[in-house]
C-alpha cells in the first residue's frame, strides 16, 4: 500500500521559470506553473515553497534559478529524488548542458 504522501505527489509536476519555459509547459497541459522574472528573491522564495510543499514529484526550473539558490539549499535540491528537480537552460543566453555522466552521477549516484 502507498502512503498518503506518495499518493499526493504521485504524478504532479511543477514548472518554475521565465515566460518562454512556463508557456511551453502550459501548452503541454501542466497546470502548476510559476512565472518568475529575473528577480532572484522571488525565484528563491517560490522554489523553496515548491520544494518544501511535498506536493510535487518533479520540479522543472529554469537554469537561472539554480544559479540564484543559496549554496546549502542548492546542494539539497540537487541531491533530492523526491521531488526530482530538473534545471532547463533558457532559450536565450549561454546554453550549458550537463553531460550524461554527470547527470547520472547526480541523480542516480553512479558513475558511467
Amino acid at each position: 500500500m502507498s502512503s498518503e504522501h506518495e499518493l499526493e505527489s504521485k504524478d504532479l509536476i511543477a514548472v518554475i521559470g521565465e515566460r518562454e519555459l512556463v508557456i511551453g509547459y502550459r501548452l503541454l497541459g501542466i497546470n502548476d506553473t510559476f512565472l518568475v522574472g529575473k528577480d532572484n528573491n522571488e525565484a528563491i522564495k517560490t522554489m523553496e515553497m515548491l520544494f518544501s510543499s511535498h506536493k510535487f514529484a518533479m520540479i522543472i526550473a529554469s537554469h537561472f534559478i539554480r544559479d540564484s539558490l543559496p549554496p546549502l539549499f542548492k546542494l539539497k535540491v540537487e541531491a533530492s529524488l523526491r521531488p526530482l528537480v530538473l534545471f532547463m537552460p533558457s532559450l536565450s543566453g549561454n546554453m550549458h548542458e550537463e553531460s550524461l555522466s554527470s547527470l547520472a552521477k547526480r541523480v542516480l549516484g553512479i558513475n558511467i
